[in-house]
């Protein structure tokens, strides 16, 4: 359990070196900002079950002799039906601007794939992150799970000794980015995408606790885009501080829930699937953020045939996601972690998602079910 209660002797002794700080200090306070993930670089880094092998460290598959995903120029035709935040918080720094379709946003810049790569390394690495996936030939980047310090208390007696106290405290929460690179015909394409796990007590004594999944958190997402935004533009995250509160508070709406009314999941040939009321261009990007969301590992992407190539470990669970009901056993068995395609096709403004075997022959299994749900309920 990472969670720590000071006792009232330690308050007591801690109090009193807290009005020792003040008076030495004046008590001056400074606003915290709503992320600080770098005093929780040196946090412990949460083990990975046996029923999330596609999740561990050096997962760094590749197809041998397919195409990259991220040097591929894309054949699809402009986006449509993109609204951008007007009238909130500037939206566009240098060539960088971000773009919205529906409850989406994505970062579109004008810029070589290469010269980006770089810069995304020092991005997270600065915000205090460290990359578990790196993987310039698939266009996809990786952070450890990293706790958020920004949401602990901010009390008196933390305020006034500050980290002297870190140590003491956990906000009993864990987040993990994914970046996904893509070229298409109006520049490159970089999503964020957020995943969280909460430490819940186990027993009605609270002496016990286990990492559970959470829900994505879109303002996080966004806050990230915004400022990765600002770093390839050029542009200071202080230049923009008076405008960061206005974007996230009216950049993000109210959280939705269940599926949109524009997803829905049906029967092809008998087989489950997922129907899409949107081209390509749009379903696409839809399930490519759903994939990063529900923790896939992605081998490779074909955007010209609609393929995302993905491992799959099933945890024998009707629980979704259900990944991490192993996280502290010592259970070491690693179940076979099969190989999928994830296939969207669309003709007109109706897309369909579909589950095939690794030879391309739709699945069957019930491992298809399961697959076809999972990114139903993250389709967003």
């Amino acid at each position: 359990m990472n969670r720590f209660a000071p006792s009232a002797r330690q308050l007591n002794t801690l109090a009193c070196a807290a009005a020792l700080t003040c008076f030495l200090s004046g008590c001056s306070t400074l606003e915290e900002s709503k992320i600080d993930y770098k005093s929780a670089s040196k946090a412990p880094t949460l083990e990975v079950p046996p029923d999330l092998t596609q999740l561990k460290r050096d997962s760094r598959y590749q197809v041998a002799g397919s195409t990259s995903a991220l040097s591929m120029a894309a054949t699809s035709g402009p986006a449509g039906r993109v609204a951008n935040d007007a009238g909130i918080a500037s939206n566009q720094a240098g060539n960088a601007r971000i773009e919205r379709t529906g409850p989406q946003r994505y970062l579109v810049i004008q810029q070589n794939a290469d010269s980006v790569w770089e810069p995304l390394r020092e991005f997270w690495k600065d915000n205090g992150f460290v990359l578990t996936i790196d993987q310039p030939q698939l266009g996809i980047m990786e952070t450890d799970w990293a706790e958020n310090r920004a949401k602990l208390p901010q009390d008196f007696i933390r305020k006034a000794i500050g980290k002297a106290l870190d140590s003491l405290y956990s906000t009993g929460e864990r987040d993990r980015f994914r970046t996904r690179v893509e070229r298409t015909a109006n520049g490159l394409e970089i999503t964020i995408t957020h995943r969280g796990m909460a430490e819940v007590y186990t027993t009605t004594s609270k002496d016990a606790t286990v990492w559970t999944p959470r829900a994505s958190d879109p303002e996080l997402e966004i806050e990230f885009l915004r400022r990765l935004m600002l770093r390839l533009g050029g542009q200071s995250l202080s230049a923009s501080a008076s405008s960061s509160n206005a974007t996230s508070s009216a950049a993000v709406s109210t959280p939705i829930t269940g599926m949109p009314t524009d997803v829905k999941v049906i029967k092809q040939n008998n087989l489950p699937a997922i129907e899409i009321n949107d081209g390509f261009d749009r379903a696409w990007r839809r399930v490519g953020v759903a994939i990063d969301r529900s923790g896939f590992t992605v081998e490779d992407r074909d955007r010209a045939q609609g393929v995302f190539f993905v491992r799959y470990a099933p945890s024998g669970s009707n629980k979704e996601p259900g990944f991490f009901a192993k996280l502290f056993t010592s259970d070491k068995a690693v179940p076979t972690l099969a190989k999928y395609r994830i296939a969207v096709t669309s003709k007109g403004d109706v897309s369909t998602v579909q589950v095939q075997g690794a030879d391309g022959i739709a699945e069957t299994s019930a491992n298809a079910d399961k697959i076809i749900k999972l990114l139903a309920d993250e389709i967003k």
